[in-house]
């Protein structure tokens, strides 16, 4: 009798050591299925400037407290992307690389505005290869545009008229908003004829 309960005990231990072992891989999972999840397609944008509308010049203020002005005519005479991203964001790391591709290629200014304390916008920063993109504070601006999910992306023309507003996470998505701005095309280049000597 003795024996059986012995082993009926060392077998429940083996048992509850396995079920609290595929806990631990299924929360693990579960960790990186959620940090790998990206926003369902277009979302409705509520509240806030809209398309058509123009963004008055805020003055924001870089990581280091140096003010920037955003919104009215552009500096550059380009148009400006504005990439809403928060430092707890993982699609919003996800996304930087594609849309500074995507700017690049169009020919337009990109500028995250920063969601969130500063310390870890500060920490995001230095993780992050950013690449001259300006990365800003202002919490004006984010009244005035009013984002409700991250990474949001507001496309300004050259006069800082809204053109395009939505969530993008995915290259398609940036591209179609990109594409609201009037000559929206990749820089093509041209071919010249080459002599040889």
């Amino acid at each position: 009798m003795l024996i059986i309960l012995t082993v009926s005990t060392l077998l429940l231990t083996v048992f509850t050591l396995g079920l609290a072992l595929g806990v631990f891989v299924l929360a693990r999972q579960i960790g990186v299925l959620h940090e790998r999840l990206a926003p369902i397609g277009v979302q409705p944008v509520l509240s806030g400037l809209q398309a058509g509308q123009a963004l008055p010049q805020v003055t924001a203020r870089t990581l280091a407290d140096a003010p920037v002005a955003i919104g009215g005519t552009s500096a550059t005479g380009r148009a400006v992307m504005l990439m809403f991203v928060s430092a707890d964001c993982p699609v919003c790391k996800r996304a930087l690389p594609v849309a500074r591709g995507v700017a690049q290629e169009h020919g337009v200014d990109l500028v995250l505005i920063g969601e969130g304390d500063v310390t870890a916008l500060s920490a995001m920063a230095q993780r992050t290869p950013l690449e001259g993109v300006p990365l800003l504070v202002s919490m004006e601006l984010l009244l005035l545009v009013q984002i409700g999910r991250l990474p949001t992306l507001v496309v300004l023309d050259p006069r800082g008229v809204i053109t395009a507003r939505d969530v993008a996470s995915s290259r398609r998505e940036i591209e179609a908003l990109v594409a609201t701005l009037p000559q929206a095309r990749p820089a093509q280049m041209k071919e010249t004829s080459h002599v040889a000597v």
